[in-house]
């Protein structure tokens, strides 16, 4: 399950972040992140999801 949502996060991180821990300070952080620069975005949702 874990790939998936990898291969979701490099696609549209906030929906893999999103998937991992619902709507916390880390789905926020990741939208800010994604819209600041898409590839900050995927490192911090691939980092979510390896964390957890």
């Amino acid at each position: 399950m874990d790939l998936v949502r990898i291969i979701i996060a490099i696609l549209l991180p906030p929906l893999g972040v999103f998937l991992q821990v619902g709507f916390g300070g880390a789905f926020w952080l990741n939208i800010l992140l994604t819209l600041l620069g898409y590839l900050p975005g995927i490192i911090h949702a691939v980092w979510i999801i390896a964390r957890r």
